[in-house]
């Protein structure tokens, strides 16, 4: 499918007028209604299944999105190469912005997302990455709150008792892992990896991500409430592997909140009291809890701070660039700041954090 235009509305029109979206379906994510109109009931009865725990029956949107299933389109731009993250070898994306917006590609599945205001389009093979899609709606609803003044954080979210905490963490530290283990004792989750943060005033609220976990094998086989979703036949074989081997595996499972631990257990929305920040490792001893002050430990922040990437589009010229360090300090001043240090120990982790939700005091540890 050939499209020519030099803005994102003419090739958004092309779009719309070769693939017509008609199969409508409602989102609402933490009180921010997402209209999407699918072009085929398939793509819509996918999306639904995903997010059969947000579905609502309408209201005025505050967001409207449209998903395209066809072919690879050609627009005909000068891409731009994303370079890898650090760490990373593989290109990803390409993008290319327009007077009115930006288009962004993969390079692996060739889907094309278009976005700007009041527009946002999806088209390509759809239904074959429909993670690409979830994704891409979910990142329409990052970028609305930050555009409202949020802050992006790299964080798993849960609450329990009126009470949430962040759970952030340096590589691989466990934060998905603790916040499933603080599932399987009664909270609320409300996010795996990303959190947008807000100060009202009287403290701070987080929304989250309606994006299902995804774990590894380690993280399954240790808590009763996830083991099932691993097969019979790889069970006995991730148990006998290495402690260190077996965390490390890149193999990976969607955790479906609804399926494992029961509905109404997925929130979008809830206080943030605390801010759990995972600064400990494997075999380093006793864990360790202490309460610090984010003006004084900024050491701690970039575990928490995160870019806001190439689908994120600000609609003011003062958020072109990213909150910095000074910034974060600021905000994470109106919640509590806990570090937890020495070796990793997710069941008294899990322990200190439900007590903290349950009292609103934590059990400090000089």
């Amino acid at each position: 499918m050939k499209l020519t235009g030099s803005t994102r509305r003419e090739l958004a029109e092309q779009v719309k007028a070769a693939l017509p979206a008609t199969n409508e379906l409602h989102l609402d994510f933490g009180g921010c209604v997402i209209r999407t109109l699918c072009n085929t009931a398939a793509l819509r009865d996918a999306l639904k299944g995903y997010f059969k725990e947000f579905i609502t029956n309408g209201g005025d949107p505050q967001i409207s999105i449209s998903a395209h299933e066809g072919p690879v389109p050609e627009f005909g731009l000068a891409f731009t190469v994303k370079q890898p993250d650090p760490g990373k070898t593989k290109i990803k994306e390409e993008w290319v912005d327009l007077p009115d917006g930006r288009v962004v590609r993969k390079r692996l599945t060739g889907m094309h997302f278009l976005f700007g205001e009041g527009e946002n389009l999806a088209v390509g093979p759809c239904l074959d990455n429909s993670n690409q899609v979830i994704n891409f709606i979910n990142n329409r609803f990052i970028e609305w709150k930050l555009n409202q003044g949020g802050f992006l954080g790299h964080a798993a979210g849960v609450v329990h008792n009126g009470r949430g905490i962040s759970l952030a963490g340096f590589s691989g530290a466990g934060k998905s892992t603790l916040a499933l283990h603080l599932m399987s004792k009664g909270t609320t989750f409300v996010s795996n990896d990303r959190v947008m943060v807000e100060a009202d005033g009287a403290g701070l609220t987080m929304y989250g991500v309606a994006k299902q976990p995804r774990i590894n094998p380690g993280t399954a086989l240790n808590n009763p409430d996830l083991c099932k979703i691993v097969e019979p036949d790889l069970r006995q074989e991730f148990l006998s592997m290495p402690v260190e081997e077996l965390w490390q595996l890149e193999h990976k499972y969607d955790a479906l909140i609804d399926e494992c631990y029961g509905l109404g257990r997925f929130a979008l929305k809830s206080p943030m009291d605390a801010l759990v920040i995972l600064n400990w490792k494997r075999d380093a001893g006793e864990m360790r809890v202490a309460k610090v002050d984010p003006k004084e430990r900024k050491d701690l922040l970039p575990a928490f701070m995160k870019p806001t990437g190439l689908f994120y589009l600000p609609d003011n010229p003062e958020r072109q660039n990213d909150p910095g360090v000074e910034a974060y300090a600021e905000l994470l001043s109106g919640a509590d700041l806990i570090e937890i240090s020495g070796g990793v120990d997710f069941d008294r982790a899990a322990e200190v954090c439900l007590a903290y939700m349950e009292t609103g005091e934590l059990a400090v540890q000089k």
